[in-house]
């Protein structure tokens, strides 16, 4: 993956990009260092989606429409490691990109963030990842590759959107702030939150309940898919 720019590049540099814009530029203008917190947790919780969704969902799909997926099943290699590599790599560009946001928030940014909270945060993200690649499995084992990308798409932006990812949740319509913990990004970012010491919204039993319910149920949904065929 790592020696893949299509993948690599857009998946580690544009959280950083778009909180350089909106969390640097913007929070200096607005001088609110909950502000600041808050894009960090945020755009922390943006990069940590796309190594699940199109890390599982894209790759999976290609790899399922090529056949190499049913080689890989008959190499002799023990059941489930293929995914449970998967699953390693989303977490390692989870930890890259969440730590090089943790340093530019710590330069650029100004954030008041101390080391452990920053450590908290990192944890959070990495663990964070595996609902994303659940969703990603269960897309992987059900479309083209070549639909892949553009489904992947409309599940990725509007579940940031809709999930307080980009801005507080408070600031939506009344309705969207009611279906916001539909959502697990919403979920992970409250926890990210609460790890740099920001504001929360409900509670964090709520929240890693939430997270686990959608990883077990996505999982189970897309290794029926994959048995199937």
């Amino acid at each position: 993956m790592l020696r893949t720019p299509a993948f690599a590049v857009p998946t580690l540099l544009f959280p950083l990009m778009f909180y350089t814009l909106f969390g640097v530029f913007m929070g200096a203008q607005r001088g609110n260092g909950t502000f600041a917190l808050y894009a960090l947790a945020g755009y922390g919780v943006f990069g940590t989606m796309a190594p699940g969704l199109f890390g599982f969902g894209v790759s999976l799909a290609f790899e399922r429409e090529l056949g190499t997926l049913t080689y890989r099943q008959a190499l002799p290699m023990p059941a489930g490691s293929y995914l449970l590599a998967r699953m390693a790599t989303a977490m390692v560009f989870v930890a890259i990109s969440t730590t090089m946001l943790l340093a530019l928030a710590a330069t650029a940014g100004h954030v008041p963030i101390s080391i452990g909270q920053a450590l908290h945060l990192l944890v959070v993200n990495v663990i964070g990842v595996l609902p994303f690649c659940a969703i990603g499995l269960f897309v992987g084992s059900l479309v083209s590759g070549q639909a892949a990308p553009a489904v992947v798409n409309m599940i990725y932006l509007p579940m940031a959107f809709l999930s307080g990812v980009w801005f507080p949740i408070e600031g939506m319509s009344k309705v969207l702030h009611q279906l916001a913990p539909l959502w697990p990004a919403h979920h992970l970012v409250q926890l990210g939150l609460g790890a740099v010491g920001a504001p929360t919204v409900g509670s964090t039993a709520n929240h890693v309940a939430g997270l686990t319910g959608v990883t077990v149920l996505f999982y189970i949904l897309g290794m029926r898919r994959l048995s199937n065929r």
